[in-house]
Order: structure tokens, then sequence, then C-alpha cells
């Protein structure tokens, strides 16, 4: 009897704890959720979202340069390799909604060499037709640099020479369009920190500290002219304070013009694709001094730099092979300043066959030839002589 007693204490005891642990359970478990139901209240759906794209482009290259001296001694190197130091780039970019109008964007590189950024940037999206923006951004000149140097982008594996200015800067920027009737405008302005004139009278970024007082003002205008967006008609200006402070190009201004135009079309079964770009580049005279004697000496510097791009695609066809095959030409040119270190009348023709895998991934064989005549100053150091380029490229893009 005495035992059956304890047993039934025993059992009532335990059921009791039981009950109390699975109450003190469902509180921790009904507390967590409701902390997570507070958080998606407070974090409503469409105003944040985290995203990873980018591209990727490796391939293969093969050089053979030929220089000429004057009198006729000429020599030539050949080359190959993969990856291609100067075209290979692996560079995801980490893109922030914060909310509805917040937008943070980071693009760290490899280029084969070293890790850098090529864009850490802010916007705001303060009104229809107005974004603000500000960090670290390729400059709004021209359609090139910003527009159509990702590699799934260019139909040919090169870079136009010249297009590397005005380049990257850290500063603000205002952007935006709206419709004007039947057409559209548009409009890319920024204050940055601007350039920086070197020694022997080239250009470089100021980087994030700037090397004077002054700043950069550069913006592009833009007009779409046809209702189907099918041209666009761009033109370009830039100013900078180029000198640094203290030195003796303290007086050294830059300033830049350029004009571009996009238009694609499909005419059918073929897409047509032209682009082109022209770039100049004034700097005010200046007296630089010869790294070869210590003596003084100026030259007009003056940089002219121009592209012309065709492309042409059966994207009416029903041969899926056929379909997706484009070929593609570009020609350009780029004169630096007569009687400079660095002076030159460079011309290139590349020619290229692109196999597009999908819509942002593309396989590309291009084949560039440039020549090249040195008009530099050799009483400075400049070198005399021709150069001529042959290279072909294989190259795999891709946008993540």
């Amino acid at each position: 009897m005495a035992v059956g007693i304890v047993f039934a204490l025993a059992s009532l005891l335990t059921v009791n704890i039981a009950k109390a642990q699975q109450t003190t359970v469902d509180s921790t478990v009904i507390n967590r959720i409701s902390a997570l139901e507070q958080q998606v209240a407070d974090q409503k759906p469409g105003e944040s979202h985290f995203m990873v794209v980018g591209l990727g482009t490796f391939g293969y290259v093969s050089n053979k340069i030929t220089f000429t001296a004057p009198g006729g001694i000429g020599q030539s190197i050949k080359t190959n390799s993969f990856a291609d130091a100067d075209h290979y780039e692996l560079s995801p970019m980490l893109i922030w909604r914060h909310s509805n109008n917040l937008l943070v964007e980071f693009e760290p590189s490899f280029d084969g060499n070293a890790i850098g950024v090529n864009w850490a940037n802010i916007s705001y999206f303060a009104a229809p037709g107005l974004i603000i923006h500000g960090g670290y951004f390729v400059v709004p000149f021209g359609i090139y640099s910003k527009r159509l140097a990702a590699g799934w982008i260019d139909k040919l594996a090169g870079d136009p020479a010249g297009f590397d200015m005005p380049g990257t800067d850290f500063g603000i920027g205002f952007s935006g369009g709206l419709p004007l009737g039947d057409m559209k405008w548009s409009y890319d302005v920024s204050l940055t920190n601007g350039l920086q004139l070197l020694p022997d009278g080239e250009l470089q970024n100021a980087g994030i500290v700037d090397n004077n007082k002054g700043k950069m003002v550069s913006g592009r205008l833009s007009l779409l002219p046809f209702s189907n967006s099918c041209l666009e008609i761009g033109a370009s200006a830039l100013h900078s304070n180029a000198g640094d402070a203290g030195s003796n190009f303290t007086s050294a201004n830059v300033t830049m013009f350029g004009a571009d135009v996009n238009f694609v079309k499909t005419f059918n079964p073929f897409l047509v694709n032209i682009k082109g770009q022209y770039n100049r580049i004034n700097v005010t005279n200046q007296n630089y001094i010869s790294p070869v004697d210590s003596s003084s000496y100026s030259f007009a510097n003056k940089t002219s730099s121009s592209f012309a791009q065709f492309s042409i695609r059966p994207v009416g066809v029903d041969n899926k092979l056929l379909k997706n095959l484009e070929f593609a030409f570009r020609y350009s040119n780029y004169t630096t300043p007569n009687s400079s270190a660095w002076g030159q009348n460079f011309h290139e023709e590349d020619y290229g066959l692109d196999y597009w895998l999908t819509w942002r991934t593309v396989m590309k064989l291009t084949y560039a030839r440039s020549h090249s005549l040195s008009t530099a100053n050799v009483n400075i150091g400049g070198t005399p002589g021709i150069t001529d380029t042959n290279s072909i490229y294989l190259q795999f893009s891709v946008q993540f």
C-alpha cells in the first residue's frame, strides 16, 4: 500500500515537472517567434536586398612585335600567354539595396597582378530622373569607359588606345533622364578630385587625396531622337586643375571635349550595332625639365583619340549556330603630343568573330593589327622609330 502511494506521488511529481519544462520551452519558442515576427514587420518586403553580380574575362594571346629604328634596322619579338595581364579580370560586384531609395555598390577586381577596386559607390534615388551618388566611380565622359569596356559587352578582346582618361575618381555625381516629347535625354555630371600633371606632361588621376585645391567638373549629355531609342548621340566636357600645389605646374589646367554615337537596330534578319567616340585633351602650356640635361623644354600638350566600331549578327535566322555568331570590326586612332617624350601617331584595326553562348556569355576570337610612328623628342630621351604589332586573342567573357 505504502509502495503504491510512493509510486503515485512520484508519477504526479514527474508529470508536473514535465509540464513546467514544456511551459518553459513553449514560452521560449513563442518569444523567439515574436522577435522574428517583429523583425519581419520592421523589414518590409522589397526594401532590402543583397545581390552578387560582376564579370570575368580569361583568355590566350599571341603577339608579334616588330620595332624598326631609323635607318631601317629592325627586330621582332614573339610572345604568348594564358590569361594575358592586359585583358584578364575577375570582378565580382556586391550590390546592396538598403531601401527603395538607397543602393550600395562595391566591385573589387583581380587583374592577375593585384587586387584593386573598380567601383565603390552609394546612390540615392532622390526623385524621378534624379540620382545622387558619391564614392569611387567611373567619371562620366563618353560611352566607352563607363558602358562598353566590360568584357562581356565589348565585341573585341582589346580596348581602343587612349581611352583610359579620365578614368575613375573620388567625388559626387548627379545623373538621370527624362522624356522630351517622343524623344529622350539624359545627363550625368560629377565633381571629383581631378587629374595630376606628371613631370613629362602625361596625366594621371590624383587619387583619394587631391593634389591641389581645385576640383574636376565633368559631364555628359545625350539625346535619343527616336521613340524606339535606336540612336543615341552624346557630348562630353571636362575641366580640371592638374598641377601639384606649390609646384611649377600650379597654373596647369586640363580641358577635355568628347562626342559619341551609339546605334543599335535590327534589319531582319541582321542586328546592326554601330558605336564611336572622339576625345580631345588640351593641357595649358607649361615648361618641363629634361631628364637628360635638366634643361627646360615645352610642347603643345594636345592629345586626341577616337574609335569607330561596327558589328553585325544574324539574330533572325533559324540556324542556331549562325544566329549566335557575330562579326565585329573596329578602327582606332591615338595621337599624343609631338616633341614630347611619349609622342606617337598610333592606329589599330581589330577584326573579331564572336560566338554568344548566352546573352551575357561570349567566346571571342580577335585579330588586332597596329602601327605606331614615334614623334617623341629624342633630345629628352624619346625613342624614334616605328612599332608594328600583330596579336591574336582567344577570350572568354561572362557576366555573373
